[in-house]
């Protein structure tokens, strides 16, 4: 059963209109290292459908190629084109802002730091003109002191994502917006958040896809995040229930999809029932 009681004519005219669609990964291809069932028969029926698709993901750990070998990992096979992160739409957004051998201080993992020497940033520990900052599993203090010490200190404060939590295979653990509300609250300073629910990643993919406002959807968890992202950048929205958001939360929230399944498998099942 639906949350969101959509007609169905309303449900089938969306589905058969759209053409492209901007996915989100955690929360519904995997959480932690565990695939969703029906991830693989989804992005199988989006191919033979033809309809085009980017993995457009807030979680900047890892790069595109990293992504492919995790999913690959899960019995799922996309190609590093397909996927679109939010470190590098952030190392974009500071590219278009910033010359070559700016001197960046970060706070991330492999996926920023890599986006970042692809435009040509100077990576530092001392004086940087920016500190940039994204998800750390293995974060530690000292290096959050650090960050806030710059910040203070005039560096310009650009983030990738505001997610508050992560899901896991162990279930809803802090992610990187739980970071920057430590950052924010020690230095009085509001990161320029790129990631979702800010348009710039989905305008990105959108730009990748080649695809029009009116035929592309964007699929995610989050309402804070890909739902509302979507909303912004006007296009329609589908949530599925297989990551953070649960009925409650749903019912709950001021920010609604327009449309509402349990998971990828139920999307595709229901997708395919309308193009029959």
């Amino acid at each position: 059963m639906r949350l969101v009681d959509v007609d169905i004519v309303a449900r089938t005219e969306i589905l058969r209109s759209l053409c492209h669609l901007i996915v989100d990964m955690d929360g519904v291809l995997y959480r932690g290292a565990q695939v969703i069932p029906g991830t693989p028969e989804f992005l199988t029926f989006l191919r033979e459908r033809g309809i085009g698709f980017v993995l457009a993901t807030n979680n900047g750990t890892r790069t595109p190629e990293q992504f492919v070998a995790k999913l690959a990992g899960m019995g799922v096979e996309v190609e590093p084109a397909e996927i679109l992160t939010s470190a590098q739409a952030t190392a974009g957004y500071l590219a278009g802002i910033a010359p070559p051998g700016t001197r960046v201080f970060m706070v991330g993992m492999d996926g920023l730091r890599t986006a970042l020497h692809e435009v040509g940033f100077e990576l530092v520990e001392r004086d940087p003109e920016y500190v940039v900052a994204g998800m750390d599993f293995t974060i530690c203090y000292e290096r959050l002191a650090q960050a806030t010490l710059h910040i203070r200190a005039g560096a310009g404060f650009v983030a990738t994502n505001p997610d508050l939590t992560f899901p896991s295979e162990r279930g809803i653990v802090p992610g990187a917006g739980a970071l920057l509300a430590l950052l924010e609250a020690a230095t009085a300073v509001k990161p320029r958040i790129i990631g979702k629910p800010e348009t710039a990643l989905m305008e990105q993919a959108m730009v990748r896809l080649g695809a029009a406002r009116d035929t592309t959807a964007a699929l995610g968890d989050r309402l804070e995040t890909d739902i509302l992202a979507g909303r912004r950048a006007g296009i329609c929205t589908l949530l599925v229930l297989s990551g953070v958001t649960d009925r409650p939360l749903l019912a709950r929230s001021e920010i609604q999809p327009d449309l509402v399944f349990e998971d990828v498998a139920d999307l595709r099942a229901t997708w395919k029932e309308v193009l029959a």
